[in-house]
């Protein structure tokens, strides 16, 4: 069974996420709010939540999932050199992410870390691109000083966000910022922020601050100690913090440290313009217009989008043109 591309794909909240937020996220797509715990939306999806059930996976009209239709005829959906290098794996997680409240204090595992105590081949490097942010938005990224220890221990055990939240760098953000965020740097994500986030495609999370989570949730199931491991403890200067962000006029959203993980392209038309094939999530940002395949023999029909839509291609589709008044953002996996 084929499934058809270009594909136009509607919103995928889980319900009950562990934080408020999802308002901006219905703003930009033009759809209802499902709850007001609903800050995530996963777009093209072949990974589910950490707890499982399937949660978090797209599922395509024909009713398949995405992973299984991947599985089924990854050389359509990746192309032989992907498949050859990652196997049926997209190697992408793409979200829209929308914050009505504080995010938890957290770190994500790096492959090293993901592969030794959790099972998995794959950590979670991810980077942000801003589509909105209130005035006083930012994000805590990293530490402004080295950290002991003894030092995270104290905070967990006390749970002092305030003394977390002292110690890391605040990195204020605006509509059309972007940041990278590496495996291992402790960071959060402060309220009235929606975003676009990539991601190497695991839900992997350690919480320093867990709020209302059970320690064994928060930790991943790890003992504190383990947990705390793979925490980059040492300083984060602001030389560090300024490398991992792209100036806004910059056709590529993230700096080369995030070439290993992923990559994505600010593309502005006004006219047409065609696109390389390849595996990707088109995210329109603004404009209305039409996405196909630039082949007149491929299969797939053009699909009208305009802001908050998202379309998933395929590297079999070819080629791709866009069309019309459009500025978008394409995501797609490490070259």
């Amino acid at each position: 069974m084929t499934t058809a591309t270009p594909l136009l794909l509607g919103p995928n909240q889980p319900l009950d996420r562990p934080y408020r937020g999802g308002a901006g996220i219905a703003r930009f797509r033009g759809t209802p709010q499902p709850s007001p715990f609903t800050p995530e939306d996963f777009v093209a999806s072949t990974t589910e939540v950490f707890a499982g059930g399937g949660i978090g996976l797209t599922v395509l009209p024909d009713g398949r999932t995405l992973r299984d239709a991947v599985a089924d005829d990854p050389v359509r959906f990746l192309g032989e050199d992907h498949v050859a290098r990652f196997g049926a794996r997209t190697m992408l997680l793409v979200k829209l992410l929308d914050t009505a409240e504080r995010l938890f204090v957290h770190y994500h595992p790096d492959d090293a870390f993901a592969a030794r105590h959790l099972g998995s081949p794959l950590g979670k490097t991810e980077a942000w691109a801003v589509i909105e942010a209130a005035p006083d938005a930012y994000a805590a990224l990293g530490f402004r000083r080295a950290v002991t220890p003894d030092e995270v221990r104290d905070w967990w055990s006390g749970q002092d966000a305030d003394a977390m939240l002292d110690a890391m760098n605040t990195v204020p953000l605006a509509a059309g910022d972007t940041l990278l965020v590496p495996a291992g740097l402790a960071h959060a994500i402060g309220p009235g922020v929606t975003l676009v986030e990539l991601q190497q495609p695991t839900d992997l999370s350690v919480l320093l601050e867990r709020r209302m989570l059970s320690e064994r949730e928060a930790l991943l199931g790890l003992d504190l100690d383990t947990a705390i491991d793979g925490l980059v403890r040492e300083a984060t200067p602001e030389e560090r913090i300024s490398a991992l962000r792209q100036d806004r006029g910059a056709e590529t959203l993230f700096p080369a440290d995030a070439d290993p993980f992923f990559s994505a392209e600010r593309i502005r038309v006004t006219g047409s313009r065609e696109l390389e094939p390849s595996f990707s999530v088109v995210v329109v940002l603004d404009g209305e217009g039409t996405l196909q395949p630039a082949d007149d023999r491929a299969s797939g029909a053009p699909v009208p989008v305009r802001r908050g839509s998202t379309v998933l291609t395929a590297h079999g589709d070819g080629p791709i043109e866009l069309s019309g008044d459009l500025h978008v953002i394409r995501c797609r996996p490490p070259r």
